[in-house]
């Protein structure tokens, strides 16, 4: 038999304190805005190919943003 394993004391107390909270409070907690660089430096922008997309991000984007090419 498999035994479920046990949760300290303190994240139950955290978990439980977090869920009385009202929900547009626990929204406003779970949600963390995070500058991306040249991303957020624009409102928008468009490319005729996904080629040009993909060049773009090559060219401008940092890697540790995720949207380099394998």
């Amino acid at each position: 038999m498999i035994s479920e394993p046990e949760i300290p004391r303190d994240w139950l107390d955290d978990f439980e304190a977090a869920a009385r909270r009202p929900l547009p409070l626990r929204f406003r907690y779970a949600f963390i805005h995070t500058y991306k660089p040249v991303l957020d430096d624009a409102s928008f922008r468009s490319f005729e190919k996904m080629q040009d997309y993909r060049r773009w991000c090559d060219e401008n984007l940092p890697d540790w943003l995720g949207y380099g090419r394998v």
